[in-house]
């Protein structure tokens, strides 16, 4: 009987874990096709993408990536200590959105030598691994909102003008 049960289990297991493969397939397909700029950034697979896109609602909407950043939760926020000014992590905005680019700073440090001659140059001048991260996050926060606006596709109405590419 357990025999049975465990070869139950596995095979649905196995179908599962082929139908989450189609699913995540197909997500790429969608992102590919809606905003296929932001798949190029080092670290920001399809399902990430996604969960950018659905957190952001639309790039256009932010006036500036000063905005996207504050709205995703990595604008820095000054801290004042005797003499010196510092900065840390914002605690609000969208938990999603930062959680999202946080797994793209953790796979650049592992991956890109930018992110992590970016890091390793923060400490050098004096700042904490964390404070370091956090100036990369605020980096990515960045370059997403970029990527997302050559992305979206701009009407006269909106009051932009389109980007060349």
């Amino acid at each position: 009987m357990r025999a049975d049960i465990a070869t139950e289990l596995i095979d649905r297991t196995i179908d599962l874990t082929r139908r989450i493969s189609q699913l995540r397939r197909h997500i790429e397909k969608l992102v590919e096709s809606i905003a296929p700029r932001l798949m190029t950034i080092p670290g920001c697979a399809g399902l990430t993408a996604a969960k950018i896109l659905g957190e952001t609602a639309g790039a256009s909407r932010f006036r500036s990536s000063a905005a996207f950043a504050m709205h995703a939760g990595t604008a820095p926020i000054p801290v004042w200590t005797g003499n010196r000014t510092r900065f840390h992590l914002n605690r609000g905005g969208n938990r999603q959105l930062n959680a999202a680019l946080r797994r793209i700073a953790v796979t650049q440090l592992r991956i890109h030598p930018s992110a992590q001659t970016l890091i390793q140059r923060r400490i050098n001048h004096g700042d904490s691994k964390t404070e370091a991260i956090r100036v990369l996050r605020r980096h990515l926060a960045d370059v997403v909102y970029r990527q997302l606006i050559n992305d979206t596709p701009h009407t006269p109405e909106q009051g932009r003008q389109p980007t060349a590419a």
